[in-house]
């Protein structure tokens, strides 16, 4: 990607606890690899892909003239009328992975494969509650400290103030 909130992709993962399931969806940029949604829920219904979107949404305000893809799987959330008209709500244009292809959302299994070895594995969680504080957590320290061999070796955050002052710099020029 050339420029931030051109393309972002979503996903969404599951985690046990002792209370029962909790569910987290992401929207990930995919310029930067940045985190730039996430919702947790105890269910795994359109809400909870409405509910990030609308966050990544908020967040970064991108121009409904700007042609921002949304890539996805082809579960039901995605595909539901409710996520589609919140799509065209803001702009959207939607991606879908091809049938039983899931290379093809890489970024989003990579993230959450990263999510799973390094903050989830061996944890039991007792409660719903500590399950998201950890994931919370872990998204915070990904978009702020974690280094990407794709982003020449910063964190996403990083990589995206980098490319913003360059942009500055080459507009001051």
């Amino acid at each position: 990607m050339a420029a931030p909130d051109k393309v972002w992709a979503g996903d969404i993962t599951y985690t046990h606890t002792d209370e029962g399931w909790l569910f987290l969806a992401v929207v990930i940029d995919l310029f930067s690899r940045q985190v730039v949604g996430w919702s947790l829920l105890y269910y795994m219904t359109r809400d909870i892909v409405i509910d990030v979107l609308r966050m990544a949404w908020f967040k970064r305000h991108p121009s409904k003239q700007a042609g921002l893809i949304f890539h996805s799987d082809r579960g039901s959330q995605y595909t539901s009328q409710g996520f589609r008209d919140v799509l065209t709500e803001y702009g959207l244009t939607a991606s879908m992975s091809r049938r039983g292809d899931c290379w093809d959302n890489a970024c989003s299994e990579t993230l959450f494969g990263s999510l799973k070895v390094k903050r989830l594995h061996g944890q039991r969680f007792v409660t719903r509650r500590q399950a998201k504080d950890g994931a919370i957590a872990w998204l915070l320290w990904y978009d702020q400290t974690r280094m990407h061999s794709t982003l020449a070796y910063v964190s996403p955050m990083r990589f995206e103030q980098d490319w913003l002052a360059t942009q500055a710099t080459q507009v001051n020029s």
